[in-house]
């Protein structure tokens, strides 16, 4: 469970700080959203490190699905555009793909 907690800090201090600069850049946001942006990125890096691994790589790819579910929150409740089914099939599919990498039985 301390992995899943990782990865749900991870996902949301890494949308966060990639939205602002999306609004800096792309809204037209004022610059200064750039330093809460730049700080929650150093947490978002930080919470990858408590994720129970014995490989970064590997970490990374399963992070992977659990981003891609964050997204498509983000998208229906911050941007208030609702995921369509094929939003919905593939961050099923990116699940299941980060549930069989991060809890595959590994061989000695």
């Amino acid at each position: 469970m301390q992995t899943i907690a990782a990865f749900v800090l991870a996902a949301i201090a890494e949308i966060a700080g990639c939205f602002a600069f999306w609004a800096w850049l792309r809204l037209g946001k004022s610059a200064w959203w750039v330093a809460p942006g730049v700080l929650s990125l150093i947490v978002f890096a930080y919470a990858l490190t408590l994720a129970h691994s014995d490989a970064a790589g590997r970490t990374y790819a399963a992070y992977g699905g659990i981003y891609i579910t964050a997204s498509l929150v983000w998208l229906w409740t911050i941007e208030g555009m609702r995921p369509d089914r094929w939003d919905l099939t593939g961050v099923a599919l990116c699940l299941l793909g980060a549930g069989i990498i991060l809890f595959a039985p590994r061989g000695v």
